[in-house]
């Protein structure tokens, strides 16, 4: 084996380890990751309160002073 062999060789295996140990590191933040919530986003025009309703709640009452308000479009 040639000695440009060997540093070819040593190139490949380091940089697929180092390729191996990325994968490995992206998958687990993914999977600890929280899931992106599905919920609707609601603010109060009487009190400023903001606050979340299920996603199927097109009009949701505020908690804190019970006045109807539709959600946020961003």
């Amino acid at each position: 084996m040639s000695i440009s062999d060997l540093i070819l060789t040593y190139v490949v295996v380091l940089l697929a380890a180092l390729a191996g140990v990325s994968i490995y590191s992206e998958l687990r933040r993914r999977r600890f990751q929280p899931a992106p919530s599905e919920d609707r986003i609601f603010r109060c025009g009487r009190c400023g309160y903001v606050y979340t309703d299920d996603p199927d709640v097109d009009r949701s009452r505020c908690s804190q002073c019970g006045r109807t308000n539709k959600a946020i479009v961003f």
